[in-house]
């Protein structure tokens, strides 16, 4: 009669001051999966979101060359509004061939300064000012820019020194469009490649563009081997908006050193 005794006594102790470690390790696990599951599905999320962000809305660039100083200038790190004027595959990762033509469409404005791809080359972005729209004529005579014959009004302002080359003197020029918008421009002298052209006649769907430094800019003035050519509506990706940031020449994202290099009077800025 004792055996029975003892080994309920002995299966009582067990019961009391020994338990199964194994709920508190599942436990543990489904909580670590769970943790994981949650930490994934957020990253997920924000990534789509960004995505979203950058295909439909805003996407940032930041400008290789002075083409367009002095409005802009090598390091700006600006914001592109990609509804601006619609959407078509330019507007897309990798332009893939699936969108044909524009969606909600809308017309650039002349003077619009908009990112785009390059024709000849659709991997690369390139930015310019819009000077003729379908239907206009432009054409350059002595550096004056004449669009359907009428000349868009200069008011010199003065020499100034490239941002990019200071050894180089340029004439700083005001243009103002015949709405009053009106923007500055750097004229490197007289007698410069593309100072004089014959008339270009902009088709439908296409766009004349010049660079705001007019002397150091493969435009429209150029055919496509060799500058933009008549820019086709299809290629434009969005207008540019605002500077966000902008860093000196010289930093880069693979010389960390250099990350803190800022040119911090250029924040925020207004592209016009």
């Amino acid at each position: 009669m004792l055996a029975p005794i003892g080994d309920g006594v002995r299966h009582g102790r067990m019961t009391q001051t020994t338990p199964s470690p194994r709920p508190h390790v599942a436990t543990a696990d489904r909580s670590w999966r769970r943790d994981a599951l949650e930490i994934a599905g957020t990253v997920i999320a924000a990534v789509l979101l960004a995505t979203v962000v950058r295909i439909v809305l805003f996407q940032p660039f930041t400008i290789p060359s002075s083409s367009m100083e002095p409005g802009l200038v090598t390091g700006d790190y600006i914001v592109v509004s990609k509804f601006a004027y619609g959407w078509s595959s330019a507007s897309l990762p990798f332009n893939p061939p699936i969108v044909k033509g524009r969606l909600l469409k809308r017309t650039p404005a002349r003077g619009d300064v908009v990112v785009f791809r390059l024709p000849r080359d659709p991997s690369a972005a390139w930015i310019k000012r819009v000077i003729g729209l379908p239907g206009d004529t432009v054409q350059i005579r002595g550096g004056q820019v004449l669009v359907n014959d009428q000349p868009v009004a200069r008011t010199p302002l003065g020499a100034a020194r490239d941002h990019d080359a200071p050894e180089r003197r340029v004439l700083a020029v005001r243009e103002t469009l015949g709405d009053g918008r009106s923007y500055l421009t750097y004229d490197g002298g007289f007698g410069q490649p593309g100072d004089d052209t014959g008339p270009y006649r902009v088709p439908a769907g296409q766009y004349f563009v010049m660079g705001d430094n007019r002397d150091n800019s493969l435009d429209s003035r150029w055919p496509g081997a060799v500058g933009v050519g008549l820019l086709p509506e299809e290629n434009i990706i969005g207008r540019a908006e605002i500077v966000l940031a902008s860093w000196a020449p010289g930093a880069g994202l693979l010389r960390p050193w250099t990350w803190l290099d800022l040119q911090t009077d250029r924040f925020l800025r207004r592209i016009r």
